[in-house]
């Protein structure tokens, strides 16, 4: 029995095992460990694709397997959360079609339905293979599970920072972000891949700027440094498509 080749499926299912955490914490309305899991799932998906390239052990059904697991982890997981976030934010606009259940959270699951989408195209679209068109789902999925800690890290500073948590629990916030970073997902805006195949700083350099931003970023900011990452990275992206062009 080949063992090697069952690693990167093995780990790619523990991305799928730490969405399901992620999901089960948001349902309870813990949403600090369910963002964290988050967290826990992407690093589980970024080794599992540097364990096949590593083991050489690519196969059909690993691809498969990681959009599936994708879908959970940083479809489902993260619509829950913005979902969660809705629910409970700061004027929370009202819109009742059936019963008595304000249908404006449901707007969250926009995240989950465009990413499967966004897996599916990539999955059959052959000029992904050296760069992203549209959002990638893990990028749009840790942009959304920052905003619980970003919370909670202004809740726990000075009371002077109240009119942070205020804004960062406003329900036009969250709407917003919800249709404009779903929309990205299917977009045709294309992404610079984060994997680093030499080390020629030509061959990298907008790889290396965003590194470089991301650390000195989350160092002074913490997990609102994250957001600001994603957005640089799409920013980042045009410029050098814009250059090239």
């Amino acid at each position: 029995m080949n063992i090697k080749k069952h690693i990167p499926n093995t780990i790619t299912c523990l991305n799928l095992l730490f969405g399901c955490f992620s999901i089960v914490y948001a349902l309870k309305g813990n949403l600090i460990f369910a963002s964290y899991f988050i967290g826990v799932a992407a690093i589980f998906d970024f080794l599992d694709g540097l364990a096949a390239r590593i083991l050489k052990t690519y196969s059909a059904i690993g691809k498969e397997l990681d959009s599936l697991a994708d879908v959970v982890s940083f479809g489902v997981a993260p619509g829950i959360i913005v979902f969660q976030l809705l629910k409970f934010s700061n004027d929370l606009p009202v819109l009742i079609i059936v019963g008595k259940t304000n249908i404006i959270p449901f707007i969250a699951f926009l995240i989950p339905i465009l990413s499967a989408v966004r897996l599916a195209k990539f999955n059959l679209d052959t000029r992904q293979t050296e760069s992203f068109i549209g959002l990638p789902v893990p990028a749009n999925a840790l942009f959304f599970a920052s905003f619980p800690l970003i919370i909670r890290q202004f809740q726990e500073m000075c009371s002077c920072m109240q009119v942070y948590v205020d804004f960062f629990t406003n329900a036009y916030l969250y709407i917003g972000l919800t249709v404009v970073f779903s929309l990205l997902l299917v977009s045709h805006i294309p992404l610079f891949s984060l994997k680093i195949k030499n080390f020629r700083l030509k061959d990298n350099a907008y790889q290396y700027i965003l590194l470089i931003c991301s650390l000195a970023l989350f160092i002074i900011f913490k997990f609102t440094a994250i957001p600001i990452i994603i957005i640089l990275y799409i920013v980042l992206s045009i410029i050098q498509n814009t250059l090239k062009k």
